[in-house]
């Protein structure tokens, strides 16, 4: 009997957006809320403010961050999760639970593996 080994395209789709460098840290800065770039720069120190530029891009181009302008001065820009963007929080509530069962705490030997 053979098996079909074939990955689900949406499948593949999801894992290109969340597999991607960065994208899953964003998100889960974005499910505490409403946040400025520069909120969202702190949270991520390792994250250059270039590529979260183009990260929260992408991410809004996906229809899963919203970038909010408001005019008054001085202008302030917001992001947002869409509801397609905060339908992703079970994922990363399950990412969480396998982390903290899987790799100990503050090691060096998680951030170079």
């Amino acid at each position: 009997m053979e098996r079909d080994l074939s990955v689900c395209p949406k499948f593949e789709r999801a894992f290109q957006v969340l597999g991607k460098k960065w994208n899953g840290l964003i998100i889960e800065v974005l499910l505490k809320g409403e946040s400025h770039f520069s909120i969202i720069a702190d949270a991520i120190p390792e994250l250059s403010d270039r590529m979260l530029a183009a990260r929260l891009r992408e991410l809004e181009s996906q229809e899963i961050v919203e970038r909010c302008v408001d005019t008054g001065y001085p202008v302030q820009v917001t992001y947002h999760l869409t509801e397609k963007g905060r339908e992703i929080k079970p994922v990363l509530d399950e990412v969480h639970h396998w982390a903290d069962k899987w790799f100990a705490t503050g090691t060096q030997e998680e951030t170079t593996n």
